[in-house]
């Protein structure tokens, strides 16, 4: 059962870099690819109905790591406090962008909030990759570490390509020549091999923390019934707003 939920773990956090890192490359391009208001306009309009659907994936990957690997919590936390705060901050940044930046008119508005969607998400990536080698070294080494600052870079870059990869399938002609759903998954699936290599490693570590049985088979109650609503509800966004499907229309909340 301990290695089930680890699977089951890894597919979450592999899932969540593989989706929402588009969302992410997204924002950190916007600046470099969306020169005009119109071509930022798009960018958000092509990625902004699978961001919720994406970000599900985090909150799962957290109460998945709260729930089977309680005692890592502290450990975590303490370890990657200062990160974990600039990531916290940077999600909330990049989120009210995208909440405010059509609230009002005007260049000045929309660009402060264009600004805070571009700063969010390199936040999120680079923190993202410095976590990620805090969790390589067992915790022991500084995510600040030249390695660290390497690794989030690297993400960053990845994501960064994910987001364009996304933008030239969804928006064909507009941000690159690529069209192919099977480029976006290549894409999606190299954005995810850093995470996936460190879940490698830490898979003795982490199963060697899981909770007991007993607790395992409680999760698996609460949590089984809703996987396949999530799953369903990934396929239907991603069924939806296809390419040719509203590419351009923003939902009424962003």
């Amino acid at each position: 059962m301990d290695v089930i939920w680890f699977a089951f773990f890894a597919v979450l956090l592999i899932g969540y870099f593989a989706l929402e890192g588009f969302d992410l490359g997204v924002g950190v391009l916007l600046p470099l690819l969306g020169r005009t208001r119109d071509g930022r306009d798009r960018m958000v309009a092509a990625m902004a109905p699978y961001v919720l659907a994406n970000e599900v994936w985090l909150v799962a990957v957290a109460g998945t790591l709260f729930g089977v690997y309680p005692a890592l919590e502290g450990e975590v936390l303490f370890a990657l406090y200062p990160v974990v705060v600039a990531m916290l901050l940077s999600w909330v940044l990049r989120d009210a962008g995208l909440w405010f930046r059509r609230r009002a008119d005007g260049p000045g508005w929309r660009g402060f909030w264009d600004a805070m969607i571009a700063f969010g998400s390199l936040g999120l990536s680079f923190g993202w990759g410095m976590a990620l080698y805090a969790a390589a070294t067992g915790f022991t080494a500084s995510p600040m570490h030249p390695m660290g600052l390497m690794l989030g870079m690297v993400v960053t870059l990845l994501f960064a390509w994910h987001g364009w990869t996304f933008l030239a399938w969804r928006t064909p002609g507009d941000f690159g020549a690529v069209r192919s759903g099977r480029a976006l998954a290549v894409s999606g699936a190299v954005a995810a091999l850093p995470v996936a290599g460190v879940l490698a490693g830490a898979m003795p570590y982490l199963v060697e923390h899981t909770v007991s049985a007993a607790s395992l088979n409680v999760l698996s109650l609460m949590v089984l019934p809703f996987a396949p609503i999530m799953l369903g509800a990934q396929l239907w966004v991603w069924r939806t707003f296809r390419p040719g499907k509203d590419a351009f229309r923003l939902p009424s909340f962003f």
